[in-house]
């Protein structure tokens, strides 16, 4: 893709740009929908008390002629109203061509109205396509930070590359949003948000970012003062400054795991509905959405389509609004009545998958979508489902079939979640192992809920996912470089998210090529590590709640002593996790890790995580990992 910012515009070319921004339709909250809106005199009545940009600026849904400008005026981001008055307020904005905003192409002036928060959002047409451009809000003396935002190339363009990353999971009080300082120093066009962009609940945390309000949010003002204050974190502000976004949700943004009209808790169905429209208005208020999305009650339509020229088509999908509740068995699952898109959205992408000429077809969402549910025991019915589209199952046979189709579509799936890093070959049928690889799936680590991770790392497949390619434990997020030929996934981790400075390393590289769907290791971490001679000889998973019955015994299968110190067993496939202190394990011996209390000895060691693992109807893996935290061993739990 050209960089538009590394050639000045000329005279000419920048008097089109004045006239044509300035004789756009430019429709905001509060802005007139043939024009530039105009505050009404009386709106303006006197200066506001304190900086009105606390929650700084953001851009995004970037087309070919068109992006979006957003803020919101909060001179006290976690009070009520924001610490502004009950009347509009009078919000002048900018678009030039340069950082110092002397080369302006564009300015006007929206109304921030107190039943949208004071937020403003400008849907700012008749710009240059594939062109670099620079923002800023004004209120009375008070300018905003400058943001910077590019448009999309034009429909059918040659692009050559298009550079994007994508995140989720951001907890505010289980880390500093380290990741976000690194990737907004990222050379991007595109920054994809996936969802749980707050969270719901009260929790406090042992950082000194305690949730506000310090409980579980249910009403309009809780979840704006809640949204304000994930806004005000420094480096989300520069990384929302830096790149136009496309954003999407899933649970959190209003409960965890509810379905559709369905809550968690089985709230009556009308009082639901009445907190996910609150939370989805709040929602709307705090993101770089087009006025056009506006919330309607308890409905937004959040699913939407972008397209980059013709290297890429960003399908962007919303898995929650409008999915059947979860089940939690596979013969739930299985009912090919059950939907995870709902009717109407799986028809729009499906239309739109086979209609598409892009080279690459991208849809990015929440949930797994590969299959993560299967265990190499024959025996053992595991479900490990529940919101994942796993319980979806007729829904992804579908999409599965469309990928299968066409050789040409190039589809990669880009998903949120379930905090860890993933890479998996999508099968055109996930009981066979050994049937056509379809299509391609990244998927991101939390950028910092959880707290820091255990650093466990595989690389190949795994036990009960032969599909899988990569599976890391730590934070981050996820950057891609896409060009015709070949797709580039690199993991970016973070050192910590416990302390507000961290460094950052790609952990793993990947690379898809085009016309050949599936991921490979591009990167020179080690696919087998040294330490092979370390077998799990038996794992027995808990019974009855004694935690003194579950266990995993090791052994030192090679011909001379392993040094296991910082080495990590790990119950439960990375969920608990026990890291060797000194440690020695000679050749031909064994010791055994015990998930309960007792007396260490040379052979047996005890974990005492102080809770059961696992329950009989749900068995998993255990895994041995080294003190680089890659694996070296997995077993399967046998059925009880």
């Amino acid at each position: 893709m050209e960089d538009h910012s590394a050639h000045p515009l000329d005279s000419t070319r920048r008097e089109f740009l004045r006239k044509a921004v300035t004789t756009a339709t430019v429709a905001g909250i509060g802005a007139s929908s043939t024009g530039v809106g105009t505050a009404a005199e009386n709106d303006d009545r006197g200066p506001l008390t304190g900086d009105p940009f606390t929650l700084g600026v953001a851009s995004g849904d970037p087309l070919p002629d068109s992006v979006v400008l957003w803020t919101r005026l909060a001179p006290e981001p976690l009070s009520e109203a924001g610490g502004m008055p009950d009347r509009q307020v009078p919000v002048q904005w900018e678009i030039a061509t340069d950082e110092a905003m002397d080369d302006t192409v564009g300015r006007g002036t929206a109304k921030a109205r107190p039943e949208y928060a004071h937020s403003v959002h400008i849907d700012v047409k008749g710009l240059e396509a594939d062109t670099e451009y620079y923002y800023q809000f004004r209120v009375g003396p008070d300018r905003s930070p400058v943001g910077r935002t590019k448009t999309a190339p034009a429909e059918g363009a040659d692009v050559d590359e298009l550079r994007f990353a994508f995140t989720s999971c951001q907890h505010y009080p289980s880390g500093y949003y380290t990741a976000y300082d690194h990737l907004a120093d990222e050379d991007l066009d595109l920054v994809v948000q996936l969802g749980d962009y707050i969270y719901e609940g009260g929790g406090q945390g042992s950082l000194d970012r305690g949730h506000e309000p310090p409980r579980e949010i249910k009403s309009l003002s809780d979840y704006r003062i809640r949204e304000a204050q994930y806004k005000t974190d420094s480096n989300l502000q520069d990384a929302h400054a830096a790149f136009p976004w496309l954003v999407t949700w899933d649970d959190h943004e209003v409960e965890n795991n509810y379905a559709d009209a369905t809550s968690e808790n089985n709230d009556p169905t009308q009082e639901f509905l009445e907190r996910r429209a609150d939370a989805y208005q709040a929602y709307f208020e705090h993101q770089p959405l087009r006025p056009s999305r506006m919330p309607d009650g308890p409905n937004l339509p959040l699913y939407r389509r972008f397209t980059f020229g013709d290297l890429a088509e960003f399908n962007v999908l919303d898995t929650r609004q409008y999915r059947d509740d979860q089940v939690y068995s596979s013969e739930e699952a299985a009912d090919p009545g059950r939907t995870i898109l709902g009717d109407e959205q799986e028809e729009w992408l499906v239309e739109g998958l086979n209609d598409s000429t892009s080279r690459w077809n991208v849809l990015a969402q929440q949930v797994p979508f590969a299959a993560t549910d299967e265990n190499p025991n024959p025996d053992v019915q595991n479900f490990g489902g529940g919101d994942k589209w796993d319980g979806y199952r007729a829904d992804r046979e579908r999409l599965l079939d469309v990928m299968a189709a066409d050789a040409d579509l190039n589809p990669v799936v880009i998903t949120g979640d379930v905090h860890r890093n993933y890479a998996y070959n999508l099968k055109a049928d996930f009981s066979d192992p050994d049937s056509e690889t379809v299509g391609t799936e990244y998927i991101c680590t939390s950028l910092s809920s959880f707290g820091d991770g255990s650093g466990i790392t595989q690389y190949g497949p795994s036990l009960g996912e032969p599909w899988q390619r990569f599976f890391n434990d730590e934070r981050g997020y996820v950057r891609c470089t896409i060009t015709p030929e070949q797709w580039q996934t690199a993991y970016r981790t973070v050192s910590t998210v416990e302390k507000p400075e961290a460094t950052v390393r790609t952990t793993a590289s990947f690379t898809t090529d085009a016309g050949a769907p599936g991921a490979k290791l591009a990167s020179d971490r080690p696919a087998q590590p040294q330490q092979s001679a370390v077998e799990i000889t038996e794992i027995r998973p808990d019974q009855d709640g004694d935690l003194n019955n579950e266990y995993a015994t090791v052994k030192n299968t090679g011909d001379t002593a392993i040094d296991f110190t910082g080495f990590i067993l790990s119950f439960e496939a990375g969920s608990q996790n026990y890291t060797f202190g000194d440690f020695t394990l000679d050749a031909g011996q064994t010791v055994t890790v015990r998930n309960g209390s007792g007396e260490d000895t040379a052979t047996t060691l005890y974990a005492d995580f102080g809770g059961p693992v696992l329950n009989n109807s749900n068995p998993d893996t255990v895994l041995v990992a080294n003190d680089d935290g890659i694996v070296l061993a997995e077993a399967s739990y046998a059925p009880v």
